[in-house]
């Protein structure tokens, strides 16, 4: 029995798209997936009426990217406690080359729902760091 579980977790692990690279729920959502990635659409919706796109600042690269919203991977919307939330979402960027984010929101509710960090986790699918679960805490592995 115990190999038929590590073989299903094994497979798990194999068919996830980004195994074990962002952090994952360490309590029951609070919000609904449906919510969290609504929030993210909205936030980047205000910030391209905003700005006339939607950019983030690629500090490895010392270079303005300038965004567009493929996919919000919903498998990895998490609640990573404190009211706050972990998303990953795809973008094609200006330059051709396509970006994984690393969003973080806090809030109580959806209504108060604040992006407060964005990161870019990869650039055309090379991971420019990944994470580590350490006594409970996730940490970037650089």
């Amino acid at each position: 029995m115990k190999y038929i579980i590590l073989i299903i977790g094994l497979v798990n692990f194999l068919v996830a798209e980004h195994p074990s690279e962002h952090p994952t729920t360490v309590k029951s959502l609070k919000l609904t997936i449906s919510q969290l990635a609504e929030s993210i659409e909205k936030y980047i919706q205000q910030d391209v009426e905003l700005k006339g796109g939607f950019f983030v600042f690629d500090v490895k690269n010392d270079e303005v990217l300038n965004l567009t919203l493929n996919k919000i991977h919903k498998e990895r919307l998490s609640n990573i406690g404190n009211d706050t939330y972990f998303a990953c979402a795809d973008f094609k960027a200006s330059n051709g080359k396509v970006y994984d984010l690393d969003v973080f929101m806090m809030g109580k509710s959806q209504d108060d729902l604040v992006v407060t960090e964005i990161n870019v986790h990869k650039e055309s699918g090379i991971a420019r760091y990944g994470w580590q679960n350490q006594s409970g805490i996730w940490v970037k592995i650089y």
